[in-house]
């Protein structure tokens, strides 16, 4: 097993006790094998699932996306390079899981992690409707349950299990719910639903989502919290003078602290399991309110400088800016590789926050391709 993999397994239990206070630490035979991920949620973790649903008006598989990636193609990430989780896997010294929809029922490729995120895809199936096709956390959910059986029906039931119990489970989702959805005028949720009553909406049927993958063999579950959302180009241009909209990252917040406290009523209930919540708002809006600090110009615009309340991808006609490397966001909802590296190594110094930087550097040192970490 890589050695890197083996101590981020090693520090992943102190990480999840450390968070949730209730969970216990990853059993220690879990450091012999290998690290397993599976990967739920949007365009900010997808990589190409979507590329294969002919009708999806949610696709990143044309210019200039994937221009700063390796080989400088579109791969259906919704960025001009790496995505978070694809720095990550890196950090893990783990390949990116492949997206579930380019793989066979049967493929040995299942056997190692999957990522089964979805561009538009929210924990309400009506959220991205209007993209025609997604795959929503259930239909995610369902993938994940095909995997399953294809595990057992390769390794067996007892292996499979095992296999399954000792995986990490990435999940970040919520963004579409309210961009795509309770934001939206023309969709039914914004009309129909307080915003108290909408929240209690979406962490029903995320605590329902979360016993549906513990009972399907889930027990080390990771969910990454919302941004600002306020503060993405998208929703800055519904203001007059451009500013976040402090309502919007008001309700983020109250997602996050409930997704939380559900995290802790799981780990209550069930004994053999571990829900962790990493809460990165405070560290994407430092990022987005103080931008020169991490090496950046620009944080209120995108650099495809696509920033309507309607569409907001970046079309093969827009007009790229000069420099990518000075823009926080690549396009009106989207950060740029290299905000995604800012936020990833916040993301992991959050996730394990018992290794000091020097062990850091040591083991986790960028290969030559890669961009250098930010200062910060």
């Amino acid at each position: 097993m890589n050695p890197h993999a083996r101590l981020i397994l090693a520090i992943l239990g102190i990480f999840l006790r450390h968070v949730v206070t209730e969970a216990k630490v990853v059993d220690a035979k879990l450091l012999s094998e290998d690290l397993i991920t599976f990967v739920f949620g949007d365009s900010l973790t997808e990589v190409g699932n979507n590329n294969y649903l002919q009708y999806s008006l949610a696709k990143s598989n044309f210019p200039w996306y994937g221009i700063d990636f390796q080989g400088g193609q579109a791969t259906g990430r919704f960025t001009n390079g790496r995505t978070i989780g694809d720095m990550i896997s890196e950090r893990l010294g783990i390949q990116s899981p492949p997206p579930y929809l380019s793989l066979l029922p049967n493929d040995d490729k299942l056997l190692k992690g999957v990522n089964y995120a979805s561009g538009g895809a929210g924990i309400l199936n009506d959220t991205g409707l209007y993209f025609i096709q997604r795959l929503s956390l259930d239909d995610q959910i369902n993938c994940f349950e095909n995997t399953t059986i294809a595990i057992k029906g390769k390794i067996g039931e007892t292996a499979a299990n095992k296999l399954l119990n000792k995986a990490i489970y990435f999940m970040g989702i919520g963004s579409n719910d309210y961009v795509n959805n309770f934001l939206q005028p023309f969709m039914a949720a914004g009309q129909e639903y307080s915003h108290d009553e909408f929240v209690d909406l979406l962490l029903a049927t995320l605590e329902q989502q979360f016993t549906r993958l513990y009972n399907l063999g889930a027990r080390q579950l990771l969910f990454n919290g919302l941004g600002p959302l306020g503060c993405i180009p998208s929703q800055r241009v519904k203001s007059r003078k451009g500013i976040c909209l402090n309502q919007v990252n008001k309700w983020a917040q109250e997602f996050n602290s409930q997704v939380q406290q559900l995290s802790f009523k799981l780990n209550k209930h069930y004994g053999d399991a571990q829900f962790g919540f990493s809460d990165t708002y405070k560290d994407v809006l430092d990022l987005i309110d103080h931008p020169q600090t991490y090496g950046f110009k620009i944080s209120n615009t995108s650099c495809c400088n696509v920033d309507t309340t309607i569409g907001g991808l970046c079309l093969p006609n827009s007009k790229l800016c000069k420099n990518r490397r000075d823009y926080v966001f690549w396009d009106a909802f989207h950060p740029s590789d290299a905000a995604n590296q800012v936020l990833a190594d916040k993301l992991f110094s959050n996730m394990f926050p018992n290794i000091n930087k020097n062990i850091t550097n040591k083991y986790f040192t960028h290969k030559k391709s890669a961009r250098k970490t930010l200062a910060h």
